[in-house]
Formats: structure tokens, sequence, C-alpha cells
């Protein structure tokens, strides 16, 4: 009986260690089997776009209402979790998105994606606020950042596989057949992920509070909102030219699908690498230098992008990219400490809605600034990126962050 007891009393420290109570273990896994599907083929959208004859300022287009939906599905998808529950939230989620997938696949045309992009942006747009609340609801405040990093590791984890294996799927079926064959794994794993996300048990709050947005807003203190000052010009700096990095890396580069497929893989397993520790530091002396160490590597990231010139160096930039998520367990924890409890969901639910609208329009620019030079909407991207670090540093100070 010894060793059992011993198996058991490892596991509950582990268990303990990262946080892994029973609803943040059902919506982890939720994140991961989501993620495995989409980002089989979510990274070569632009691609697809491109072979049903998209031009290029339909791509730059798609990136802004990308960014626009991001932003307005955030505080409906919240109020829906704090008014009706975390589980029917989720299951509503899933189910829109799993809609979304499908008109993607069958998509005779360009304009059928953005269509399809009305639904799938339910799973990361409205469901976003619900994750964050779970954290939240299940975790105490020096626990929560190890919340968020599991998810994160969880939502990454398939991107070291994923995006490599769907660029040879490409690279052997074509991109629409290939795009559309990781599409049909997607939809599989999303209904999968209908029966792991009953699980949840986190009962509605109870308590009265204010069902308008501006009453959620007058609730947020003053570090919060400085925080998404801060956090827009970062984004800005990301939007300017996230859909165009698989372009600029294919097409400028000339680097195949698989490659870039490989690219990601770095980004992703470097970024695994650094979340546990970096979180558990956080959790115990303060969330704001890796706060800080994020943004600068948002910053740095599309400028090393542009200073490669082959695959080698191609590797270290996108190392850069992964250690943009060094501090973003601790941004969101952040985030969820600052809020009100019963209006947890809610308050994330604005910020992102917020933070998304205001950077709508940065694809869209970054598509006509790519007219110009393809390496200008990177340079750009870069010097506001530099920005939002300095608003973060010398606005919010280390007592207030946590």
């Amino acid at each position: 009986m010894a060793p059992v007891t011993q198996v058991e009393s490892r596991r509950a420290r582990v268990s303990a260690f990262l946080g892994l109570e029973r609803n943040i273990v059902a919506v982890a896994a939720a994140m991961f089997l989501m993620g495995l599907g989409e980002e089989l083929w979510k990274r070569f959208l632009p691609k697809y776009l491109d072979a049903l004859g998209a031009p290029i300022l339909a791509i730059g287009l798609y990136g802004t209402l990308h960014d626009f939906l991001d932003g307005l599905y955030q505080y409906p998808g919240g109020w829906v979790a704090d008014r009706y529950g975390r589980r029917p939230a989720l299951m509503l989620f899933v189910s829109l998105a799993i809609a979304g997938y499908a008109i993607y696949f069958v998509a005779p045309s360009w304009r059928f994606i953005f269509a399809g992009l009305l639904l799938v942006m339910a799973w990361s747009s409205m469901a976003s606020p619900t994750l964050f609340a779970v954290v939240g609801d299940a975790l105490p405040t020096g626990k929560r950042a190890m919340g968020f990093t599991v998810q994160a590791i969880l939502r990454r984890v398939p991107i070291v596989v994923a995006p490599a294996l769907g660029g040879i799927a490409i690279a052997t079926l074509g991109v629409r057949d290939g795009v559309r064959l990781g599409l049909a794994a997607t939809i599989a794993l999303a209904l999968l992920t209908l029966i792991v996300a009953s699980r949840v048990r986190i009962p509605p709050a109870t308590n009265s509070s204010p069902t308008n947005i501006h009453g959620v807003w007058r609730s947020l203190p003053v570090t919060f909102r400085r925080l998404l000052v801060s956090d827009i010009f970062i984004r800005t700096c990301e939007g300017l030219v996230d859909v165009f990095i698989v372009l600029y890396v294919t097409n400028i580069v000339g680097l195949s699908t698989a490659r870039f497929g490989f690219l990601v893989g770095v980004q992703t397993v470097t970024a695994i690498a650094v979340y546990i520790p970096a979180a558990r530091i956080a959790d115990r002396t303060g969330r704001k230098p890796f706060v800080v160490a994020t943004f600068l590597a948002f910053s740095l990231f599309p400028i090393a992008i542009i200073a490669a010139h082959g695959f080698a160096s191609l590797i270290l930039a996108f190392a850069v990219g992964g250690l943009r998520e060094i501090g973003e367990p601790s941004r969101k924890a952040l985030i969820v400490d600052l809020a009100q409890p019963h209006l947890r969901a809610r308050s994330v639910g604005v910020y992102y809605l917020v933070r998304s609208v205001a950077i709508a329009p940065a694809a869209f620019l970054g598509g006509l600034l790519w007219r110009i030079s393809p390496m200008i909407p990177f340079y750009v991207a870069g010097a506001i990126g530099l920005v939002g670090t300095l608003i973060f540093a010398l606005t919010i100070d280390a007592e207030s962050a946590g």
C-alpha cells in the first residue's frame, strides 16, 4: 500500500503545484482539442483565401474583420457566461464554431470564408471570457498565473506538431484539399470537445450586479485601464503583420509551407519552455517584469523576421516570437485579479471588446503598407510595440501589478 500512497501523494503535490482543479482540467482539455484541430489550418488560412481567389486587400480585410469580431463578441460571451453559467456557455460556443468550420470546408469562393468567420469566432472570442473566469472562479490569487499557464501550455502543445502536419498536407494535396482535410479533423475534435466541456461544474454567480456594459466599465480600477491602453499598442503591433507572416516567409523569403509549420513549432516550444518557471516566479514575486518582457518580445518579433534572410535565422526570429508568451499568463492573471468576482467574465469581455475594436484596422492598414513594400508593416509594427511597452513600464507600478 505504501507505494500507492506515495504515488498518490506525488500526484497530489503536482496537481497542487499546477493548480489542476477539476474545472481547470476540463477547460484546458477543451482548449487542447480545439487547438489541435484549428492549428492544422489556421495559420494557412491566408494561403487558403489566396487559393480561393482573394486579392491582398481582401486578405488584409479578413484580418481586420477577425480582430473586429474578436472584440465585438467578447462582452456578449462574458454576459452569457455570467448569466447562464460556464458550462452552457462553452457548449454553445463550441457548437457555433462547428457550424463555421463546415462553411469553411464547403466554401466555393473566398467570400464564404467571411461568412464562416462569423461563427468560427464564437470559440476563439465568445468563449474567451468564460475560459478566463473559470481560472478566477476555481483558483485563489496566488495560483492564477499557474492556472493560465496550464491553459496556455495545453493550447499550444498542438502548435508544436499541427502546423507542420498541416503544411505537409498542403504540400501533398494542394492548398484547398490540404486545408479541407484539416477542417474535417477539426470538426471531429470539436464534437469531442462538447463531451469534455460538459464536465465543467461552476454555477452562475448569484450576486446582484450591473447588467449593462457601462456599469461594468465603471467598476474597473485605474490599473486595469492602463494595462488595457498599453495592450492596445502591443496588439496593434501584432495585428499589422500577423496575417502576412506566412506570406512573407513563403512568398518573399521562399520557404515551403512545411518549413513554415516547423518554424511555428519552434515558436511554440520556446513558449512552452518558459511558461512554468515564469508563472511560478510571477505568482511569488509579482507580475510586472514578466508583462514588460512579453511586450518587448512582441515589439522585437516583426523586426527579427525581416532581419532574417534564411531558414536558420528565421528559427531565431520565431524563438523571439515564442518569448512573447513569457508574461502572458501574468497579464491574464492581472486582469482576473483586478476584476470583481461577480463581474469577472463581463470584465474580461469589456477588456477584449475595447482592445480588439481598437486594433481592428491594423491588419487592413498592414495590407496597404504591404502594397508599398512587404517590409514596411513589420518596421511600423516594431515601433508601435515599443511605444506600448514604454506606456506599461512607466504608468503601472509593481505593487499595482501584483
